[in-house]
């Protein structure tokens, strides 16, 4: 079941008034925070992930009232990545001017301990300049900017009194550790330099530390029975640590061969931490929410003649009368979807049509034709990739090379039931040279019953 505020209800917080400081959160901002919890597999985690949704947007309003001639750039934030997400119990990497803000949410007014994620204390690749408690008003849509630590400070107390990390990966403060004066938190965005308040340097040796532990780790993530078990019960800190810096390291790289290990890992965390798009209610003319909310499109049913592709797009009815003629098989109780994928200011077809067969010894196995199409009448460009991968690692990937005059790339792959597949579209910014990618839902076919 999708995430929506009236799940809720039992966990609403009990306010009885209605502070003067609060920063009213607007319906888009609701909209987006259901998106984003929803965008996890873990249910437990999806409430949690709503509330540091609206943590960000109404600090990001704050500071817009507050200091709008401050800078805000909240692209690498953590609860904006899925897997980030549901690794890390606060929101990461929010940038304002020059300075790194880690927001931590306060889920009542008279909280006596604070609990901070130990990834934002211990890992320099998640350690601000600032630690920002935030309470959320959810059921009055709004939220209130509390105070907030310094970096410094805070390990500074943590090594005088000698604090120890709890088991779920989280660190507890007192609350009078918090400076609970909001100006001076702008004061310090407004007039002071980032390089007074020194960070750890991110240290090296990523990809040496995973090939390691990839086996381990790899074991360990596939052997959980239930997506609902909390990883901290299954990894220990240093592989914990190790998953995170790689997910992070995996974000703001660009792609090279070399980090081949690197994607697998995050293909398994992605498989495991985000929820399913059930391709085999397309069968019965249906689509769950996923689907729905991410706006594919389910297309009529599937004949293999020109008639009964009218209906879809001209550019589909092309690629299949030339799969036919390459010997592709498609059956006529085939169903497919598509959607549209935005890379940069470029814009793509993504067809996928899934049936169900029958394997050697009469195993029931499912089949996944993806294609990836350009607009009618035109090439994809250089550099796109068409990736699918599963909890083992890449399958199999097709590229457009230099001249070529593709208009399309496609990618036929079969599974056992219990399988799920990942896809990734990816093209190198020709500006940049960082490579772009939109990574789905992984893809997983159940029977209706």
């Amino acid at each position: 079941m999708s995430y929506s505020p009236n799940n809720y209800t039992e966990f609403s917080l009990d306010f009885t008034t209605v502070p003067t400081e609060a920063i009213g959160l607007l319906p888009e901002h609701i909209e987006s925070a259901i998106k984003i919890s929803n965008s996890v597999q873990n249910s437990d985690q999806r409430w949690l992930i709503y509330l540091h949704s609206l943590a960000l947007f109404g600090f990001v309003e704050w500071v817009r009232e507050c200091a709008p001639e401050l800078s805000i750039h909240k692209a690498k934030c953590s609860v904006l990545n899925p897997t980030l997400a549901n690794l890390i119990p606060g929101v990461c990497n929010l940038e304002i001017g020059d300075f790194k803000i880690c927001l931590v949410v306060q889920c009542t007014l008279d909280d006596r301990e604070i609990y901070l994620p130990r990834v934002a204390i211990d890992l320099p690749e998640f350690i601000p300049h600032f630690y920002v408690i935030v309470s959320v008003r959810e059921e009055y849509d709004q939220v209130i900017v509390k105070g907030f630590i310094r970096y410094d400070k805070l390990t500074e107390l943590i090594s005088e009194l000698n604090l120890q990390p709890n088991l779920d990966w989280t660190y507890s403060i007192p609350s009078e550790w918090i400076e609970n004066e909001t100006e001076k938190l702008l004061l310090y965005l407004r007039c002071l330099a980032a390089t007074a308040i020194n960070l750890p340097e991110i240290s090296g040796g990523r990809l040496e530390k995973l090939a390691s532990i990839q086996a381990e780790i790899s074991s360990l993530l596939n052997s959980l029975i239930s997506p609902d078990v909390p990883l901290w019960e299954v990894l220990n800190w240093e592989q914990l640590a190790t998953i995170i810096s790689l997910e992070f390291a995996a974000i703001a790289e660009t792609e090279t061969e070399d980090e081949s290990a690197l994607t697998n890992l995050d293909s398994l965390l992605q498989i495991l931490t985000r929820p399913a798009l059930n391709v085999g209610l397309w069968l019965q003319d249906k689509m769950d929410e996923l689907a729905q909310d991410l706006a594919w499109i389910l297309m009529p049913a599937f004949v293999t003649s020109p008639a009964a592709l009218r209906s879809t797009t001209e550019e589909f009815q092309l690629i299949v009368a030339d799969l036919l003629n390459l010997g592709v098989d498609i059956p006529t109780h085939a169903r497919g979807a598509y959607q549209k994928i935005k890379l940069s200011e470029q814009q793509f077809n993504l067809y996928a049509v899934t049936w169900p067969f029958l394997a050697e010894n009469n195993v029931p196995e499912w089949m996944l034709l993806l294609i990836l199409g350009a607009n009618y009448g035109s090439t994809l460009p250089t550099g796109l990739k068409l990736r699918v991968s599963d909890s083992t690692g890449i399958l199999v990937q097709r590229k457009v090379g230099p001249n070529s005059p593709d208009s399309y790339l496609y990618i036929q792959i079969a599974g056992a039931w219990d399988e799920r597949f990942l896809v990734t579209v990816s093209l190198p910014d020709r500006e940049t040279g960082q490579i772009l990618s939109v990574t789905l839902p992984p893809f997983t076919f159940r029977m209706p019953q």
